[in-house]
């Protein structure tokens, strides 16, 4: 996919990203469909990147070698129950939304995480009020599972969020069986 006859790169985040992946949490939409704190330090980014888990990934996304937005996927436990768990988070930066952008993270994320991860299940969470992101996590075939009430407090008033989850395609073939 390109965007502005740019093709949109997505590959595993640097340091050198932290100034960006910062700018992107600092754009009102980003920051209300996540759960970050607004406010955020360029250093406490750069300390996230460095310190983030190896067997976790934070992506990104770039056009013509900047980065418009980010993805993490994360095992969801270390427990051998769960260990075919994994969950994401999509941020865009605000003046890149309704490009494609998320599209193609988490298009990344399900391709590392059936390809080569081994996940069978990818959890996500997702504000009610988010209808684009709620569109674009079932376009990947993710569907709703349940309702959290008040799932997070944001901007002066709790919010809930729908659990939404993706099952493996070949798992969901073979429990049909």
């Amino acid at each position: 996919m390109s965007v502005s006859g740019h093709p949109v790169v997505i590959r595993r985040a640097e340091l050198a990203d932290a100034e960006a992946i910062h700018s992107t949490f600092s754009g009102a939409k980003a920051i209300a469909g996540t759960l970050q704190i607004p406010y955020g330090s360029v250093e406490m980014w750069r300390k996230r990147i460095a310190d983030f888990p190896t067997d976790d990934y934070l992506l990104v996304a770039t056009i013509a070698g900047e980065v418009v937005g980010n993805l993490g996927l994360h095992n969801v436990s270390k427990s051998p129950r769960r260990r075919h768990v994994g969950t994401i988070g999509v941020a865009v930066r605000d003046d890149r939304h309704g490009q494609g952008i998320g599209s193609e993270l988490v298009k990344a994320a399900i391709e590392l995480a059936d390809g080569w991860l081994n996940f069978q299940r990818l959890e996500l969470w997702v504000y009610c009020d988010n209808l684009a992101g709620i569109a674009l996590y079932r376009k990947f075939g993710f569907a709703m599972e349940g309702t959290c009430r008040a799932y997070a407090f944001r901007d002066g008033r709790y919010i809930d969020a729908y659990m939404m989850a993706r099952l493996h395609p070949a798992f969901v073939s073979a429990a049909q069986e």
